[in-house]
């Protein structure tokens, strides 16, 4: 029986509802599972939210190999996030305690009722592409045809992005508070 293709997928995370550091953390130990190599994780970083209502969000990027197809790697993510007690109604636009977005499936493009890849307004947003540019700097958008880092510099998106700290650092200080 032939391997399933592994496909290197990058997504990035929210959340602004609860504690938005143990949201995070908990979700990245669930994606772990949906991996087929080692995640690289981005810094966590604050922002005010875009276009939801609700306080600040924390955010960062993830990226890992996974054999799961497009659709069947959707339906984790939502899995995941309902599991954190996400809730979702059409049309509104709640508060999050967690939000997982698909930014690219490799190089692959998709466009379908539930999922457009790459995502639509990501290189419109600060809080996706600094944490991403982290770990994919040179990851090239395959429509745009310019780098994360390109389309960082290009938008000029320091302001309303602050830095909180390495996932590892920030675990270890919730470990030493408790």
């Amino acid at each position: 029986m032939a391997e399933k293709t592994k496909v290197e997928v990058y997504l990035i995370l929210g959340s602004n509802l609860g504690n938005r550091l143990e949201n995070l953390i908990g979700a990245v130990g669930r994606l772990k599972k949906l991996a087929t190599a080692p995640l690289s994780v981005s810094s966590v970083y604050e922002t005010e939210p875009v276009e939801v209502t609700g306080g600040p969000f924390y955010n960062l990027a993830v990226s890992f190999k996974t054999s799961l197809g497009a659709d069947e790697l959707l339906e984790k993510l939502l899995e995941i996030e309902k599991s954190f007690g996400r809730v979702r109604k059409t049309g509104k636009v709640l508060p999050r305690t967690l939000d997982i977005d698909i930014l690219f499936y490799g190089s692959e493009r998709i466009k379908g009722p539930l999922l457009e890849i790459p995502h639509p307004r990501m290189a419109s947003r600060g809080f996706v592409l600094i944490p991403l540019s982290e770990i994919a700097p040179a990851f090239r958008h395959p429509l745009l045809g310019k780098t994360v880092s390109q389309l960082l510099e290009e938008g000029g998106f320091g302001v309303g992005v602050r830095w909180v700290g390495k996932l590892e650092e920030l675990l270890r200080l919730e470990k030493v508070r408790e």
